[in-house]
Parts: structure tokens; sequence; C-alpha cells
């Protein structure tokens, strides 16, 4: 996975970025050391939406001008990267959300099966302005919603409206995409932790990603160029001809093992195992938003959500 980073290592390792002065740039800069990448990489999980690929595989990214990508919507957690986000349904005055991962949680790493509901948290998140500048925080109330069953998604309530977010700071949340990407399609993920982009095209999309004693579904997988590092887990992947959330970003295989933590492998509809070192991955979230109601409170019954449930 594109683990978090913790403690002491995050901070000798973000302060030497912050002083290579990479905001911003198209691709990692530079990354940490051999020891550093393992520890940073901390955290496993699977990311995905709950549906699994389908005929959507045979979709390729149609033409359409590029929108330009920049740090506006996007925040810094302790650990990794995250983005101010809102539904199709979203209002101005509701409770903004936060998405990260799952294995992000401050609580640590929920366990295969398990699903996290309406826990209460006071986590601050470092809001970035286009040009990657700290504005300020915002902070939690609690998690709506978080787990590495199928998927490696979490959602965090705040205690400010999305209003009162662009009134403070000047900044939007940022769209989800509702329908599946198209293979093909050129994305941009961004690291509010590490200021920085990487940009590259949908390679594909996986039947199962597993990942030691997890499973994510119809995973995305980046072409090469999207060379992820620890501290980038959560970050949103950005549709480059929509503008929208496409997917976000969770994990890579970093050494070439078969299906174990911070090695994730493919398998296929008939079980065939494919293992791609150095290969990055997300999960896809277009199906979330069909799991929010009015008020952008979580609806795990709703018609067409298909999160795990508690």
């Amino acid at each position: 996975m594109n683990r978090p980073l913790v403690g002491a290592l995050a901070t000798a390792v973000l302060g030497a970025t912050a002083l290579a002065g990479t905001a911003g740039t198209a691709q990692a800069a530079t990354a940490p050391d051999a020891a550093a990448r393992g520890a940073a990489r901390t955290a496993v999980a699977p990311q995905l939406q709950g549906v699994p690929a389908a005929s959507v595989h045979a979709a390729t990214a149609p033409k359409a001008k590029a929108k330009a990508v920049n740090f506006a919507g996007t925040v810094a957690l302790s650990n990794c990267s995250g983005s101010i986000v809102r539904m199709p349904t979203s209002t101005d005055n509701d409770p903004a959300l936060v998405m990260s991962n799952g294995h992000c949680l401050e609580s640590g790493m929920p366990a295969p099966g398990e699903v996290v509901v309406d826990q209460p948290s006071s986590r601050s998140f470092t809001v970035l302005s286009a040009s990657a500048g700290n504005l300020g925080t915002v902070r939690a109330t609690k998690v709506a919603y978080a787990t590495m069953t199928d998927t490696d998604v979490s959602f965090y309530e705040l205690s400010s409206t999305y209003a009162q977010i662009k009134q403070r700071y000047g900044i939007k949340a940022l769209d989800i995409a509702t329908t599946h990407p198209a293979k093909g399609a050129a994305i941009t993920v961004v690291s509010g932790y590490w200021k920085k982009t990487y940009s590259c095209n949908i390679d594909g999309f996986v039947h199962q990603l597993k990942e030691g004693g997890y499973v994510m579904k119809d995973s995305v997988r980046y072409t090469p160029a999207c060379k992820t590092i620890g501290g980038t887990s959560g970050s949103p992947v950005i549709d480059t001809a929509s503008g929208k959330v496409a997917a976000i970003n969770n994990t890579g295989n970093e050494n070439g093992g078969r299906c174990t933590m911070n090695n994730p492998c493919e398998v296929d509809e008939n079980g065939k195992v494919t293992v791609r070192k150095g290969i990055n991955y997300a999960q896809q979230i277009y199906t979330v938003p069909k799991c929010f109601g009015t008020g952008n409170k979580l609806d795990l019954g709703k018609a067409g959500c298909v999160l795990p449930k508690p």
C-alpha cells in the first residue's frame, strides 16, 4: 500500500522534501530511501466502491480538453493525503466531508470485514491553496464511514460547512464522479501531504487486487508514470477531462512480492495471478454518492449503495 507516514520518520522526510522545494511538481521529485519508503508505507488497504468490473472495462477515454489540476480542495493529514469532497446532492450548508483511505484512520487500519460508522473524531486537516500553500485547518466531528473491505476509504464529517470553508479559505470542494472511469483516461494524483502531483493514464482495471488479508475489487491500475509513494495514501485521483475525482490512490507493488503487504497481486476472473512490480493502484468511488443522502448523511440502506455494511 501507499502507507501513511508515521512519527519522526514522517517529520524528517516531509521536512527534507519541503526544503528541497518540490511542491507542485508533475512527478515525485525526491522519494524516501529504501528504509524510509518501507516504513512510510506502514498501512495496507483496499479501496473500491464495491462494483465488480464488467462490460464497463471495454470503455475507452473520450477525447476532451484537459482541465487544469491544482491543489485546491486537497488536504494534508498527519500521515496521509485527502480531499474535501461533495456529493451530487450536497448543498453549501451541509457539513463538509473529507475523503481519505481507510488505512489512514487515526485509530489504525480496520481489520478485514470491519466497517467503522459514526465514530467520534476531532482530527484536524490542513487545507491547501491552489498552489499548495497552507491556508489553515478544518476539524472533524466524526468518522462517518471507513473500511478496508472491498475498498479502502474513509469519510470524515467536518464541523464546518462547504459555505464556511469557501468563505474562510476561498476553497471549493471537489466533486466525486458518478460514472465508471475509462481505460486510457488522463489522470492526476494530487498529494496534499507531499504537495506533489503525479500524472499518468488509467492502464486498465483489476478484477481483484489482493494484498495480505485484504481484497479490493475493480481497482484502477496506473500506467508506470504514476510512481506514488508513502504519504500519497488517500490522494484524490482527478480525471483531467472532467476535473472530478475518479478514484482514490491507495497502494502499489513495491518489490515484486506476491499478494503480500505492500505487494498486491492481480487476480482475474479465472483465478490467474499476475504480479506487476513497481505498478501502483487506486480504488474507484463512483458508487459512493449512492450511499449518502440529504445533509450528507450516510445511508447504507439506500438503493444502489454497495459499500460494505457493519
